[in-house]
């Protein structure tokens, strides 16, 4: 008998940023109409319903395959999407727009951003970045979205939503954050959240072509710093954090 996944969600809260993104329901739409011809690894979906408001996803579970992926490869994986379903994502599926939430995104970013900023472990190159940010998160949104051409995108592309299985095979987990826009958004969010700034331009170069990358890192930095603010000062995780993001900084 295959293992199964249950994943189950409350409605979102009225005005947060899973219900203005419509983050649940688009997961179990994702599973429904596009994961059976997506072209790359994907769970099995046995159940994938919206009930009284909540949702219900039943799939196949990868636990036992190992966390994450190599790096290269999951560029490859990336690619594989991209390429797939560049200029055709959204004339196949016409749902996959996202609503825009910069405007909640730039609110909290204008709250935390202060606090950040007087931590210990952010560093100078860090705080500059910060600071330009400030007020233009919409502005970064925006140019991020014309980074380029229109394909499918996960949306959250990073190591804990990857699995490796016994044959080098990368499945893609946790298609909440679903839709379509430039791919090289995925690969910077991978970038900054997953592989360590000496593995970039290995990873940019197995995925093929990284034009707009630094059109897409100053959006992709507002979700960095947002993340980092999650962490423990001076942690392991915080550092890497703040090295992606001085890695970054250096590019733009």
């Amino acid at each position: 008998m295959t293992a199964t996944f249950v994943k189950h969600r409350e409605p979102a809260r009225p005005g947060s940023i899973p219900d203005r993104l419509q983050m649940f329901t688009r997961e179990v739409r994702f599973y429904t109409e596009v994961a059976p011809s997506v072209g790359v690894r994907v769970p099995t979906a046995f159940r994938a319903e919206v009930r009284d408001g909540s949702t219900v996803l039943e799939l196949e579970d990868l636990s036992s395959w190992r966390a994450g992926a190599d790096p290269v490869a999951a560029a490859r994986a990336l690619a594989s999407l991209h390429e797939r379903w560049v200029g055709q994502a959204e004339a196949s599926w016409p749902w996959l727009p996202r609503p825009d939430a910069s405007d909640l995104v730039g609110a909290l970013y204008e709250e935390r951003w202060p606090v950040l900023r007087g931590r210990s472990d952010v560093t100078d190159a860090v705080r500059r970045i910060g600071d330009a940010l400030v007020g233009e998160v919409s502005a970064v949104e925006r140019v991020a979205h014309t980074a380029g051409h229109n394909t499918l995108t996960h949306g959250d592309a990073s190591a804990p939503n990857l699995r490796t299985g016994p044959d080098g095979e990368v499945a893609l987990l946790d298609w909440e954050d679903v839709g379509s826009g430039p791919g090289i958004c995925d690969v910077a969010w991978f970038l900054m959240s997953s592989v360590e700034p000496a593995d970039w331009d290995r990873v940019l170069d197995a995925y093929g072509d990284a034009s707009g990358l630094g059109e897409a890192l100053p959006a992709i930095s507002v979700q960095a710093l947002l993340s980092l603010d999650g962490e423990e000062e001076g942690s392991v995780d915080a550092l890497e954090w703040i090295g992606c993001l001085e890695e970054a900084t250096g590019r733009l």
